[in-house]
C-alpha cells in the first residue's frame, strides 16, 4: 500500500440493526470470532491501544492499533501500523441505516507507504484481505449468531 494508491473501500449490507452490527464490530467477544482471534482486548474508546501478533506465510506481523475517532454506532477509526515495519494507515468503519438493513463501509487510507516487497502489503493483497474479513467472515459470523 502506497500513499499514491486509491483507498481500499469494501462495502457490505447486513440484515441487522446498526446497534447490533456496531456491537459485533466493536466488541472483543465478537471480534475474536470474525476478525483476528489473537486480539488480546478491545475497547471502542478514543485512545485505546492494542498490540497482537499475526503469523503469515512471509513473516509475523505485530499489529499496533489505536482508536483515533469514534462516533458510537456510526463510525470508528483505527490507526493501523506494524511494529518494526514501515507504513501507516487509518481504517474507518462506517455504518449507515438503509431501510431495515445496515451498510458497513470500510475504508483504508494509507498515510505512509508500506514496504510492498512484502507480499501482504501489496494493494491487491490488502483489498482481498478486507473483502475476506468483511464479505466472508463477518457475513458468515452474523448469519450464525
Amino acid at each position: 500500500m502506497k500513499t499514491t494508491d486509491e483507498n481500499i473501500i469494501v462495502s457490505q449490507m447486513f440484515s441487522v440493526s446498526k446497534s447490533e452490527l456496531w456491537s459485533v464490530i466493536t466488541s472483543h467477544e465478537h471480534m475474536i470470532h470474525w476478525f483476528f482471534e489473537d486480539i488480546p482486548s478491545f475497547k471502542a474508546e478514543i485512545g485505546f491501544k492494542t498490540k497482537f501478533n499475526v503469523k503469515a506465510p512471509s513473516q509475523d506481523f505485530m499489529h499496533l492499533w489505536e482508536i483515533t475517532q469514534l462516533i458510537p454506532e456510526n463510525e470508528i477509526v483505527y490507526n493501523w501500523r506494524y511494529e518494526g515495519l514501515k507504513g501507516n494507515a487509518f481504517v474507518t468503519f462506517q455504518l449507515e441505516s438503509i431501510k431495515k438493513e445496515t451498510q458497513l463501509i470500510v475504508t483504508v487510507n494509507t498515510v505512509e507507504d508500506f514496504d510492498t516487497s512484502i507480499p501482504e502489503f501489496k494493494r491487491e493483497s490488502c483489498q482481498q484481505g478486507w473483502e475476506y474479513f468483511i464479505q466472508q467472515r463477518l457475513v458468515t459470523y452474523i448469519n450464525n449468531i
